[in-house]
């Protein structure tokens, strides 16, 4: 297993993390496909348009217009009430497992891999691993 470390700066924020699971994979030996997980309850992954970076914007705000952040939430963290981030990251989801084409990513051309956050800013862990 590889792993690496994304920084984010915003509360909700989208990070295209392609290049970086793409070197971070390199010499990892030859699989049919690559597993990219994220082991947070308030983060995800989802691979979706890398061209134009206003897309981004406007994932991030239909996200927090489905689960609006005014709602009477009951669940609260340290830092007061993330609800909202549990059910955005359960929405969006954990893990996206990417074809591998001798040994690179094989998204598709206008396809990358992003990070989500939602419960930021914070330091946190994407791990990286080939399947057979």
């Amino acid at each position: 297993m590889r792993e690496i470390q994304v920084t984010t700066e915003r509360k909700t924020q989208l990070l295209d993390i392609t290049r970086d699971v793409g070197d971070a994979l390199a010499g990892a030996g030859e699989g049919s496909a690559a597993l990219v997980y994220v082991p947070h309850t308030t983060a995800g992954v989802t691979i979706n348009e890398k061209i134009d970076p206003e897309l981004l914007a406007d994932f991030e705000m239909a996200l927090a217009e489905i689960v609006d952040d005014g709602w009477s939430w009951r669940h609260e963290d340290a830092d007061g009430p993330n609800a909202p981030s549990h059910l955005r990251a359960s929405l969006v989801g954990p893990q996206v497992l990417v074809p591998l084409r001798d040994g690179d990513l094989a998204l598709g051309t206008y396809q990358g891999i992003f990070f989500c956050e939602f419960d930021g800013p914070r330091t946190r862990s994407v791990y990286l691993t080939t399947l057979s």
